[in-house]
């Protein structure tokens, strides 16, 4: 394991207009975790993605990348930095197919990194080379959620972020994306998830964050989160 943490988080005030949304918010990732950001509607996961993405501005507080203090930078310095964010609404590109997508998205890692190609999204994303020409517009909620994160990877990013992955997606479709977000998480890749739903995350994540109320409240190993009922109950149960 990586002594530096690939993304730190420390000391967090994050305000909209005159209202405080997140207190004190610190976590880190390290290289190869995949940590789940949990909390209820309105906890703070959203904010807190958009504050490490340089999307809502942090009051106080830093954010570090690899050693590089990027708070306060622009979002796109931030991605070039090697921050690869999928937001809540996907944000894809409606009017273009998903080919188009995939190579609007294409760049190499800050530090030159070239993991990520068309043949290799296709062959961990197979659902989409058979839809590599239809317009991205038309694709189902969880074709576009893929396409979202193939995306995403295709800037072969430090650090993913995923902002509530399984939102408004059928059952099966969460079990599909779960299943593709393990597979990512066997290649190494360091990824940040936020969720409301914390039993997506319990099979893929290695760590867990809660947040309640715009403050971090627990940090552990996923498997410290499974047997921790009063943290599950207090801040996660529906």
């Amino acid at each position: 394991m990586s002594a530096q943490p690939v993304v730190q988080v420390d000391d967090l005030d994050v305000y909209y207009g005159t209202s405080q949304i997140l207190f004190g918010v610190g976590l880190s990732v390290r290289q190869g975790e995949t940590m789940a950001l949990l909390g209820r509607n309105g906890a703070g996961k959203s904010t807190t993605m958009k504050a490490i993405m340089g999307l809502a501005p942090a009051r106080r507080g830093k954010v570090t990348l690899r050693g590089q203090v990027v708070s306060g930078m622009r979002p796109h310095h931030i991605a070039r930095a090697g921050l690869g964010f999928v937001p809540e609404d996907r944000q894809i590109f409606p009017e273009h197919t998903v080919e188009d997508n995939l190579v609007i998205g294409q760049k190499k890692g800050p530090g030159g990194e070239d993991e990520w190609s068309i043949r290799r999204v296709y062959d961990v994303f197979p659902l989409l080379e058979p839809l590599r020409h239809r317009i991205a517009g038309r694709l189902s909620g969880g074709e576009q959620q893929m396409l979202a994160i193939a995306r995403t990877l295709m800037g072969n990013p430090v650090l993913l972020l995923l902002d509530e992955p399984s939102e408004g997606l059928a059952p099966i479709i969460v079990q599909r994306i779960g299943e593709l977000l393990r597979q990512l998480r066997g290649t190494g890749a360091t990824v940040l998830i936020a969720e409301q739903n914390m039993h997506f995350c319990l099979g893929l994540a290695s760590h867990a964050t809660v947040i309640d109320k715009g403050q971090i409240v627990y940090t552990s190993s996923i498997e410290e989160l499974k047997a921790n009922d009063n943290i599950r109950q207090r801040y996660l149960a529906l």
